[in-house]
């Protein structure tokens, strides 16, 4: 069972070209997802971390929806590409849509004043292991996944859209789907100047 962790983390990327299909069912895909959700540790055991999924046409009305909202704010020049990247996300089969849930942290902020401050960091570490979690766990069942950041210029939207609990706030979006091309080999700093060990 190591030896698959360690295989499944080796082999996690970024995946941007993906295709709108699916080697397992959607029960599947909200099982892995709701697995990562109960296992994911948070500071105070504040399971803060809060996740939508969204599948076939709801996901492409996410991305469909983004696209209009840049189309207003990207200029003629850089449309292209911006353009090229919505169309590349929508293309998937699914995105996870990440949030931390304020009012959580605010009652932890409330509740032990001493450590206001590091609250909304430790909620975000959480988060980003749940994203990491998830992200590891599509990439087990055979999908390439890439996290994206719209936030903050698509909260309304998604709020509006998917009517998202009060409180909720959008921290990622993760759009996947089976990879339609691998990705390119990836350089990598010489792991000596990241790693220092002392006994």
């Amino acid at each position: 069972m190591t030896k698959d962790f360690y295989s499944i983390m080796k082999a996690r990327r970024s995946c941007y070209e993906i295709s709108p299909e699916s080697n397992v069912s959607d029960e599947r895909i909200a099982e892995v997802i709701k697995d990562a959700i109960l296992c994911a540790p948070s500071a105070f055991n504040s399971q803060s971390g809060k996740v939508i999924l969204l599948l076939k046409a709801a996901h492409k009305q996410l991305w469909h929806l983004t696209k209009g909202i840049l189309k207003d704010m990207v200029s003629p020049e850089n449309w292209p590409q911006t353009e090229s990247k919505m169309d590349a996300f929508a293309n998937g089969y699914g995105t996870v849509l990440y949030f931390d849930d304020a009012a959580i942290v605010e009652g932890l902020q409330q509740k032990f004043p001493l450590y206001s401050n590091n609250f909304p960091v430790w909620a975000q570490q959480s988060n980003g292991i749940l994203q990491y979690m998830i992200w590891t766990s599509l990439h087990a069942e055979g999908f390439g996944a890439s996290l994206q950041h719209y936030n903050p210029l698509i909260d309304t939207m998604v709020r509006e859209t998917w009517q998202v609990p009060d409180g909720w706030v959008l921290t990622a979006q993760m759009p996947f789907g089976v990879p339609a091309k691998q990705p390119d080999a990836k350089n990598k700093l010489p792991v000596e100047e990241r790693f220092i060990m002392y006994s």
